[in-house]
């Protein structure tokens, strides 16, 4: 078996991609089931044994890949077992503490503190917790963030390894109970951090110890001073800094958001995520100093590892960085041991490694990046380019001799002899003190142009292999990328070694650092721009919902046997050869173009209130197709005088993935209620994702952010229309009228306020939905004033301003009579919302009251005359239905309730 251990990795994921298969997952944690396991494989190694002693070495083969297959399911069985009874996560389930007050927390500083563009970050390993009274062991992770009020406010003075305590009110990461949404808890779980929180005063936060100093302790320190040093050197240039601090330290903190979406839009992010092209770097450079200094293959190793594992211990050790590396590694020990690699054969080996220590990473979309990154360029690119160009670019090493010419194949002989006639030909034609270099110059014309063809070719089939995944996971398709990479790609391979020796310099010599700093600013501005050019075509990237899982299957089939195709190349490609590759170039087309429909109901109206935290977000699909987003939730909007935003951002984290999820690509209208960040926010996310056919906005007002929002719209040229109260318009059956704002204040106002919001009512059939925004008390009286009462009742309502008390006050809830409110609100908002007064009031009158803070998105669909209402949650009375009717109703769909 020519590539052994790509058969056994293969083995090896399909037993873990098993033991995560959801039908098996909720069992996969039982001990009897992992005990049965290992005597099954052990049982599949004895046979393979056997087979082996008797002469059997293909069935032997075939038992020892399915031990290989159990010992995978085992692996992932053991990585799922349940938390620790100590674990701080157990200890809430359990109820054995709360978080709804402050809390004093014990532990243990693991990294130097991170200076943020708004504050400082800590993060805590947790070893106690003081709940009633009480001291309790807690472990897991905590991170702090402290934002100074004023330039008047020390941060604490506490360091990597330190024993602290910190009073805070701490609290589960936010997670957005939407379909298809990012789930950030997960993201933050693979980061150990449990919990976060704020650090409201520096005083609430004590050194209870200095920490031991220990190697962690020391590398901590080491990379807060090259992070400084970067600060230091660029203090002129903060964007320039901020991209080095990320191509060398991993830390993209200070890398605006506006400047990341460059770098993804033209297919170069990967050079601000320290892996496999910056490990790369590193051990090309230490390689070749040690060729230059003579060295021999024993110190030439040992120099390479020793660089590549110090990079990593100042890196951190991050999941893309310790996969690149183990891979470099492999390569640098099989070259010390005078082995011809395949690098193939090598990455399996260094993914079996990974996923034997962490079985749970095969469904982590950056470790399926990131092998599928080396298998297309090892299984397509190399073999490719072995068969075509690379032979012609070897025959240039010393072209002029002779006698080299039988160590080449007929084809390539025959070009370094046309070389030669042409070198011939110059020399009888020009003058001899110019005929030699201008065939050496020819000759490296031809080198070059056969290297950028090289790397060219290489970003192709990169950024086509990597289609469905980006497509998948990101939603994004990059024509650009082959041609930025052309420049990114050497231009990375210059700044990365160039930075560290300019920063690790700098240390010791501050004059020398800074000249250094001259030519590197040089080359990252020239990177900065030339992204920034190439972002600016809106036609070289675009979103798109995520493929079908059957095409995703079917493009890496035909990538798999392409790959086995041109392993039995040999002088000229077979026609079969050909023709999966067109396969595979028109399946990933497919996926690229995305020609699929959109998922909605005939015939019905829909409404789904989705969970975007403290905010509002609504989606409308008219009984014939037509959609109209209402908000797009918000985002912090930076701290006094500093533009930089923290937190999650719902229009691309929960909004965008949902209409992804659904196959939508097009929203015929974008309404926003009124110009407050928690509903405007996210609409900037949505003008960019998809195809709007409208903006609609009530009253105009004097705000930045909605004049950025009309300026994104007018630049996609988006047609921009106000309404106001007695607009109305008919979409497939369904009768819309806006209530609210009144003409009598159709001017500018200076601040937007609640009581502007868009007041929308939508009929159809014989029910009726009612959506204020935020309208409030003002606001509703003026609608029962100037609108007949007898009009106003609704079946469904969107609760105003998040379920505050000042909204759906009584007259205003008489008249509507509603059946269902649904409010929408963060989990543990600071505003207390939704009031208790107001859930009184709405239980009071008999109104079954949703929650998106509790039950997720709620979705509501009529045809109508019957209304059905569903909750990404199950929603609280259908769970205690299923819990007393789960015999009588077996195939209920879970989150379902009708009416």
């Amino acid at each position: 078996m020519k590539l052994p251990a790509l058969a056994i990795i293969s083995a090896f994921a399909c037993g873990i991609a098993l033991g995560l298969h959801p039908a098996i997952a909720s069992h996969a944690s039982s001990k009897q089931l992992i005990i049965a396991s290992l005597l099954v494989a052990l049982l599949f190694v004895l046979g393979g044994l056997l087979l082996c002693k008797v002469g059997r070495l293909y069935p032997a083969a075939v038992v020892s890949l399915l031990s290989w297959m159990v010992l995978g399911f085992v692996g992932v069985c053991v990585a799922q077992q349940p938390r620790p009874a100590l674990h701080v996560i157990s200890l809430l389930e359990q109820g054995r503490i709360g978080l709804k007050t402050p809390l004093r927390w014990h532990g243990h500083l693991r990294d130097e503190p991170a200076r943020l563009p708004w504050g400082y970050g800590y993060d805590i390993t947790l070893s106690d917790v003081e709940y009633e009274g009480a001291l309790r062991q807690a472990v897991g992770g905590l991170r702090l963030s402290y934002f100074p009020q004023d330039t008047s406010e020390v941060a604490p003075d506490v360091h990597a390894g330190d024993e602290v305590s910190v009073l805070t009110e701490a609290r589960r990461p936010a997670v957005f109970r939407d379909e298809g949404a990012f789930d950030r808890r997960a993201y933050l779980e693979q980061q150990h951090i449990d919990l976060v929180a704020e650090l409201r005063a520096p005083q609430l936060m004590e050194r209870v110890a200095l920490g031991t100093p220990t190697i962690a302790t020391r590398i901590a320190q080491m990379r807060r001073r090259l992070r400084d040093e970067i600060d230091q050197l660029f203090a002129g240039a903060p964007q320039v800094a901020a991209v080095l601090r990320a191509m060398l330290l991993g830390d993209r903190s200070f890398v605006e958001r506006d400047a990341s979406a460059d770098f993804q839009k033209t297919g170069v992010f990967h050079v601000l995520v320290v892996a496999g092209l910056h490990v790369g770097a590193i051990a090309f450079i230490a390689f070749w100093i040690a060729r230059k200094l003579r060295l021999s293959p024993l110190w030439s190793a040992l120099i390479t590892l020793s660089l590549l594992f110090a990079y990593v211990a100042v890196v951190e050790q991050r999941p893309p960085v310790l996969r690149a590396t183990v891979m470099a590694a492999i390569v640098v020990l099989g070259g010390f041991l005078f082995r011809r690699l395949d690098l193939l054969n090598s990455a399996a080996v260094a993914a079996l490694l990974l996923l034997i220590a962490n079985p749970l990473a095969l469904g982590d979309s950056s470790f399926q990046l990131s092998f599928l990154a080396i298998g297309g360029i090892a299984g397509v690119a190399a073999p490719w380019l072995g068969k075509t160009v690379e032979p012609y670019a070897r025959a240039l090493r010393g072209w002029r001799d002779v006698t080299r010419d039988a160590a080449h194949e007929a084809r390539v002989a025959q070009f370094r002899i046309d070389l030669r006639l042409l070198s011939q030909f110059l020399g009888e034609r020009l003058p001899m003190k110019l005929a030699r270099p201008a065939s050496d110059s020819f000759a490296m014309g031809l080198r070059l142009t056969f290297r950028v063809w090289e790397l060219l070719f290489v970003s192709a089939v990169l950024q086509i292999g990597m289609v469905p995944l980006m497509a998948r996971d990101f939603h994004r398709i990059t024509l650009s990328g082959p041609l930025v990479n052309l420049a990114a790609v050497p231009l990375t391979g210059i700044i990365v070694p160039l930075g560290f020796f300019s920063i690790t310099a700098g240390l010791p010599f501050p004059a020398l650092g800074k000249i250094l700093a001259m030519p590197l600013a040089w080359f990252l501005e020239l990177l900065i721009h030339i992204v920034q050019w190439f972002a600016h075509f809106p036609r070289w990237s675009y979103r798109i919902p995520g493929p079908p899982t059957w095409l995703i299957a079917f493009f890496f089939v035909a990538m798999a046997l392409l790959v086995a195709a041109l392993r039995f190349w040999v002088e000229r490609p077979p026609r079969f050869t050909w023709a999966i590759c067109t396969i595979w170039l028109a399946c990933g087309s497919v996926i690229a173009i995305y020609p699929f429909h959109s998922h909605w109901t005939k015939g019905k109206l829909e409404l789904t209130v989705l969970d975007v935290g403290q905010g509002d977000s609504l989606f409308v699909v008219s009984p014939g197709g037509k959609t109209m987003l209402i908000d797009g939730g918000g985002v912090f909007g930076g701290f006094q005088g500093v533009e930089q935003h923290r937190g999650a951002d719902p229009g691309e984290e929960a909004v965008s993935p949902y209409l992804w999820s659904r196959g939508f690509q097009k929203i015929d209208i974008v309404a926003l209620t009124h110009a407050h960040q928690d509903h405007l926010g996210g609409l900037t996310a949505i003008l960019e994702n998809f195809r709007v056919g409208q903006l609609w906005i009530g009253r105009e007002v004097s705000s930045a952010a909605l004049g950025k929002l009309e300026d994104i719209a007018r630049r996609k040229r988006v047609p921009i229309e106000h309404e106001m109260q007695g607009a109305s318009f008919s979409w497939d059956g369904v009768e819309g009228r806006f209530l609210w704002p009144d003409r009598q204040h159709a001017g500018m106002a200076l601040l937007p306020k609640n009581d502007d919001s868009l007041v929308l009512q939508l009929h159809y059939g014989e029910r009726t939905l009612m959506l204020p925004g935020d309208a409030e008390r003002q606001a509703e009286q003026g609608i029962l004033e100037e609108t007949d009462p007898g009009t106003l009742r609704a079946d469904i309502l969107k609760v105003g301003h998040h379920g505050s008390k000042n909204s759906t006050t009584p007259e205003f809830l008489a008249a509507m009579q509603p059946q269902v409110g649904i409010i929408s609100a963060g989990e543990v908002n600071p505003y207390g919302h939704p009031s208790p007064e107001l859930l009184e009031r709405l239980e009071s009158a008999g109104v079954r009251i949703l929650r998106t803070d509790r039950d997720g998105a709620v979705h509501v669909l009529t045809d109508g005359t019957r209304i059905e209402v569903s909750c990404f949650v199950p929603c609280a009375e259908q769970r205690n239905a299923q819990a007393s009717m789960q015999a009588q109703a077996p195939d209920h769909k879970q989150g379902d309730e009708h009416q």
